[in-house]
Order: structure tokens, then sequence, then C-alpha cells
């Protein structure tokens, strides 16, 4: 694994609707965490939806921090 450091957040909460990206609610977002790169950041990601899979309007989703921050680097 690279020592390189790319910041990944993970988070999520309920939708208005299952095809949407829209929040019900976004000041109640659950922010699972920061995470220190894609591969820690996905296992978290499959932990929580994994609780969550019986309810079709929760969603989580992994953001690129890293692109945000610098956004001349495009890597994974």
């Amino acid at each position: 694994m690279s020592d390189k450091q790319l910041l990944h957040l993970v988070f999520g909460g309920e939708l208005k609707s299952p095809d949407s990206t829209e929040f019900v609610d976004p000041s109640n977002l659950h922010v699972v965490g920061i995470f220190p790169n894609y591969a820690a950041a996905l296992k978290a990601w499959r932990g929580v939806t994994g609780a969550t899979v019986d309810n079709a309007h929760a969603r989580y989703f992994i953001v690129h921090m890293h692109r945000y921050l610098d956004p001349s680097k495009g890597e994974h």
C-alpha cells in the first residue's frame, strides 16, 4: 500500500427519493468518517451500506477529498 495520503470522506443519510441525491434533512447527515486512502473508505462504506440495505432511501457516498484539496491530482 502506498504511503501517500489521499483523504476520503464517507457520509450519507436518507434521500427524498431513491433515484436522487437530495437528502431529506442535510443538517442531519451521518458522517462515517474521513479515511487516509480509498481502500479504508471503501471498507467503511461497505460496512455502513450493509447495515442499511433494507432502507431504499438510505444512501452513502465516498468523496475523494484529496481531489478538492489539490485539484491537479486526479488519483483514485
